[in-house]
């Protein structure tokens, strides 16, 4: 597998899994990163969809994706911290536009996402620029495949356990 393929490979993870964990346990261990803190524009700084569990979730499993594909488990470690960095500057600048939390924003919650953690490993895996847009493109694309899928997922997990809350 190429270096690129392998970037692409675990940013899509990283991005991944927190939706995984949040379907997988539902709101337990689901306390946001921001504490609830509200700015002095009235607003949150990141909002209740940035999870310690979502963070956690990338931090951890994402290592163990980078030794699969051949890599060390600290670039496994560096590009899920890139990307959940990348996350969190997305959701601090859409809570500053006023948007909700689930709300998606064409671009901002890919390109920081995939670019981020490209940036970071550009050295350690030898990549050239057309490499780090082609993983951030790839991205864009595959989130913009798989967001609908997972908030499909999220409403069919949320209306079972409401009938077997109710059964």
């Amino acid at each position: 597998m190429t270096p690129t393929l392998q970037l692409l490979a675990l940013v899509v993870w990283a991005n991944g899994v927190p939706v995984l964990a949040r379907l997988l346990l539902g709101h337990r261990f689901g306390r946001p990163l921001d504490g609830g803190r509200i700015l002095r524009d009235g607003r949150p700084l990141l909002g209740a969809s940035k999870t310690w569990r979502g963070f956690g979730a990338a931090l951890l499993t994402t290592p163990i994706l980078a030794m699969l594909l051949g890599l060390s488990w600290v670039l496994g470690f560096i590009a899920a911290l890139g990307a959940m960095s990348g996350d969190l500057f997305a959701s601090f600048i859409k809570r500053r536009l006023g948007r909700r939390p689930t709300e998606s924003v064409l671009l901002l919650d890919q390109i920081p996402e995939a670019l981020i953690p490209s940036l970071a490993l550009q050295g350690a895996l030898g990549l050239s620029a057309l490499q780090i847009a082609i993983v951030s493109i790839g991205f864009t694309l595959i989130d913009l495949l798989l967001t609908p899928v997972a908030a499909q997922l999220r409403g069919l997990l949320g209306r079972s356990l409401a009938r077997s809350k109710r059964g």
